[in-house]
């Protein structure tokens, strides 16, 4: 099975070879995907009046292996197609009291997912790249802004010239209109993405900086964009997007780039060790 694949092309075209209780699920699914996306099979299967086990085996005879895979390309779909308003009307579909478990849960497999699919070779290339750049540029805009400050605020301990850009209009280009081909830019982008990144990503290409991409997939449109990208699962049940596998991931390349420039960084964090006692930053009684 193809994970690429439209589930609601692959039920058209399974329609007519479908039992009349299969029938009733892929009804169900067609109407309601952002709906079923998020339910469990034995859920689903009490509102079309079917068993557990029939959605299982209606999963199967899609090409699915089980019914997780099924409902993570409907999640896809949901990923891809909804509205920020039609996601906070999906999860209501999701009883209050098991919410807290799918949240985490959803984010428990969505680092999951990253564990098993991060390109190494691009990460490696990622980490090599960021350690030769003169000044490094980090984008990200709206809900990709905690990310970028995250990943800007560390990497100024490791390299001397980080530059962070998580503010809207003009400033992004004002700030890397200098760009050059000694300098990255990274660009973190999530569903639904930022045009203004994206045009960024374009621009600092067209000026020879090397362009590193962190995104949700293959299909999104930050690969079009990169010289390299890695990808994070950013599945949700709701409006606010899933954001703890892409920080995990970025977490990954701030200790790898920390090992790879370890004397650079030892020095730097013995110098600011000696400020943050002179000006007492951290409480030192806790």
């Amino acid at each position: 099975m193809n994970e690429n694949t439209d589930i609601i092309r692959l039920l058209n075209l399974s329609s007519g070879k479908l039992s009349k209780g299969h029938k009733k699920i892929a009804q169900f699914i067609e109407e309601n995907y952002d709906r079923a996306a998020f339910m469990t099979a034995a859920r689903l299967g009490k509102l079309v009046s079917v068993s557990e086990s029939t959605v299982v085996r209606f999963a199967n005879a899609l090409g699915y292996e089980g019914y997780p895979q099924m409902q993570k390309a409907l999640q896809e779909i949901v990923h891809h197609r909804l509205t920020s308003s039609q996601r906070l009307a999906m999860s209501a579909s999701v009883n209050a009291v098991e919410l807290p478990d799918v949240v985490l849960r959803t984010d428990l497999n969505n680092i999951r997912a990253t564990i098993e699919e991060v390109d190494r070779t691009a990460f490696a290339a990622v980490v090599e790249a960021l350690s030769q750049a003169r000044t490094i540029y980090v984008l990200g805009l709206r809900s990709a802004a905690p990310l970028a400050q995250f990943f800007g605020h560390y990497l100024q301990f490791i390299f001397d010239d980080v530059r962070l850009i998580t503010g809207p209009g003009g400033d992004v280009f004002e700030t890397i209109a200098r760009i050059t081909p000694k300098d990255a830019l990274v660009g973190i982008s999530f569903p639904r993405y930022s045009s203004r990144t994206l045009e960024s990503m374009r621009f600092a290409r067209s000026r020879g900086g090397k362009v590193i991409g962190i995104t949700d997939g293959m299909l999104s449109p930050l690969h079009e964009v990169s010289d390299l990208c890695l990808d994070a699962r950013t599945d949700m049940v709701s409006f606010v997007d899933s954001l703890a596998a892409p920080l995990s991931l970025i977490n990954a390349l701030l200790v790898a780039l920390g090992v790879r420039n370890n004397e650079r960084l030892t020095q730097n964090l013995r110098n600011m060790e000696e400020i943050w006692d002179t000006y007492r930053i951290y409480d030192a009684k806790r």
